[in-house]
């Protein structure tokens, strides 16, 4: 499956699995990418709709995830 940004790349592996820290590495990465604050904020909003599952696969699915 491609994600959504395929050029936007998130390293999470070897990292703190925090779903804050998780939350911030791909906020970070998404506006150095030029994502605008609307796009970010859907990501936001949908990556914390559930649980900490969901969170991941909502990073995989819209970031290319390290």
């Amino acid at each position: 499956m491609t994600p959504k940004y395929p050029h936007i790349t998130v390293a999470l592996t070897g990292h703190d699995g925090n779903a804050f820290v998780i939350l911030s590495r791909c906020r970070k990465a998404a506006r150095e990418a030029g994502l605008s604050d609307d796009e970010i904020a859907a990501f936001i909003a949908e990556a914390m709709s559930n649980d900490y599952d969901h969170l991941l696969q909502t990073a995989m699915c819209w970031f290319e995830v390290v």
